[in-house]
């Protein structure tokens, strides 16, 4: 039997509970999984097993019989150095816990190295699609050209209901709220902070070296509008939070609202799924789609990783390494290639004019047009002499 713990009762920590307490995993794991201890500063004095649980984090770190530990407490304090002592303890720990992941993953992954453990963490993207093991090993013979995935789903649900039912952005961010979806402060969703840890984790693994998301382009959704939405619709596009990622010698990262094509897979993503698509030199196009969040979404891809743990209790571990470089390793956002979705009042000269050979439509008094491939700082350079009512970049996919 192997014991695990579990830091953090919460909506994922609870699932995490119930899916080991069900279903034990003898075959799966080749020896039955058993919850010891959980952590959580609340009183749960009515719990059916109010014996598991303590407030002291000592209780589970200096236990020897506890194997691996299920981080779901989120946020950095004091997950980060609850999660560093148990691995430099010599135990594997597993975590949904993306911030952590994507701010801390170099450190945490070099000691987990030398210590011979695992640091897992196949829920911190995409909830219970399974996106970080593919990228480790099923798409290991391919290079990894580019990503480009809607990895939020409180942000596309709100455009979902935009885009279907007409509902202006407050009014679905209202509903996202009142259906769990979205927290009281979104911001950390609806401005792409999220999505942004998301893709720089992506990144990482995808290249091999540490992409910081604090060096990520990050735009949200708040200034998307029903007539974009509206507009878009009209050129055969839907708007969508788009965290994208390339390697042009340095790795270029971004999560932006961008227009995305009725023909990509991506367009058919609805509500609160997820759906990443990973090209590769070779293989091509890969899409990844389910639940990107959710009590047992998010449970279930930690109880994944806690079984691969368990089953390579004796094996030799496959490490995950990135590489930390001293300078800045992404590509300034300036020398990024991108077409733009406009709106303007501008007359149709002055657009051939700046903008060159493209198509124009005009629609409700504006004139509506998708520039052609430019770099953003000749397109920032264009504006500094054209008005635009809104702007939203084109996905290449």
């Amino acid at each position: 039997m192997v014991k695990i713990a579990i830091m953090g009762y919460g909506t994922v920590g609870s699932g995490v509970y119930e899916i080991v307490r069900d279903n034990k995993f003898t075959e799966e794991a080749m020896c039955p999984i058993t919850v010891s201890h959980i952590l959580d500063i609340r009183d749960f004095s009515d719990h059916p097993e109010k014996n598991l649980f303590t407030k002291d984090f000592n209780v589970i770190l200096n236990d020897e019989e506890v194997y691996c530990v299920v981080e779901a407490m989120g946020g950095l304090k004091p997950a980060y150095e609850f999660t560093k002592s148990l691995l430099l303890a010599g135990k594997n720990v597993v975590t949904s816990n993306k911030e952590l992941v994507a701010t801390h993953g170099p450190e945490l992954l070099n000691i987990a190295k030398e210590k011979n453990v695992n640091y897992l963490f196949e829920a911190s993207v995409g909830g219970g699609i399974p996106i970080i093991k593919p990228m480790c090993s099923s798409l290991k013979a391919n290079k990894i050209k580019k990503i480009a995935g809607i990895l939020n789903g409180t942000t596309n649900f709100i455009l979902t209901e935009m885009i279907e039912k007409g509902s202006a952005f407050q009014d679905a961010l209202r509903l996202a709220q009142d259906n769990g979806f979205a927290e009281r402060e979104p911001s950390a969703d609806i401005d792409g902070h999220d999505a942004s840890r998301k893709i720089a984790i992506l990144s990482s693994l995808a290249w091999g070296e540490y992409v910081n998301y604090n060096n990520v382009l990050t735009e949200g959704i708040r200034n998307i509008t029903l007539d974009d939405v509206n507009l878009a619709d009209k050129l055969g596009y839907v708007i969508k939070l788009i965290g994208y990622a390339e390697k042009k010698g340095k790795v270029f990262a971004r999560v932006s609202p961008m227009l995305v094509s009725k023909d990509c897979p991506l367009s058919c993503v609805k509500g609160v799924f997820n759906g990443i698509l990973v090209e590769g030199n070779y293989l091509g196009p890969s899409m990844f789609y389910g639940q990107g969040a959710g009590k047992f979404a998010t449970a279930s891809a930690i109880v994944a990783d806690v079984i691969e743990s368990v089953r390579h209790i004796n094996a030799t571990k496959a490490f995950i390494d990135w590489k930390v470089t001293e300078d800045n390793n992404v590509l300034p956002v300036e020398d990024s290639e991108v077409r733009y979705f406009i709106r303007t009042t501008e007359s149709n000269e002055k657009i051939k004019n700046l903008f060159g050979n493209v198509e124009i439509s005009k629609i409700n008094g504006e004139n509506v047009f998708i520039s052609n491939l430019m770099t953003e700082k000749e397109f920032s350079q264009i504006l500094d002499d054209f008005a635009v009512i809104s702007k939203i970049r084109v996905l290449e996919a």
